[in-house]
Order: structure tokens, then C-alpha cells, then sequence
């Protein structure tokens, strides 16, 4: 049977990874976010390059 105490570490271990996790995932979020803001700013100069021409 396991003690409070050991039951403890495993918790605090659980605490540290989904920690980890979480903070991983909002730098992945947020280098997309800048992929996707040059992607649209490269759609909107073609479009002023293609709406100069006409």
C-alpha cells in the first residue's frame, strides 16, 4: 500500500509535465500564429501586384 507521501510525488511529477506541456504548447501556437500572419501578408501584396496590372 502507498503512502500519502509517495502519492505525493507522483502528483508533483503529473504537476511538472503538464507544466511542460502547456508552455510547449503556447509556443507552438504562437509560432504558427506569425507562419499564418506572413502567409496573409504575401496573399495581400500578390493581390495588390495583381490589382495593379488590371
Amino acid at each position: 500500500m502507498k503512502t500519502q507521501k509517495s502519492y505525493g510525488k507522483y502528483t508533483l511529477v503529473a504537476i511538472f509535465i503538464a507544466a511542460a506541456a502547456v508552455l510547449s504548447g503556447c509556443n507552438t501556437v504562437a509560432g504558427v500564429g506569425k507562419d499564418v500572419q506572413a502567409a496573409g501578408e504575401k496573399t495581400t501584396e500578390a493581390a495588390d501586384t495583381v490589382s495593379n496590372k488590371l
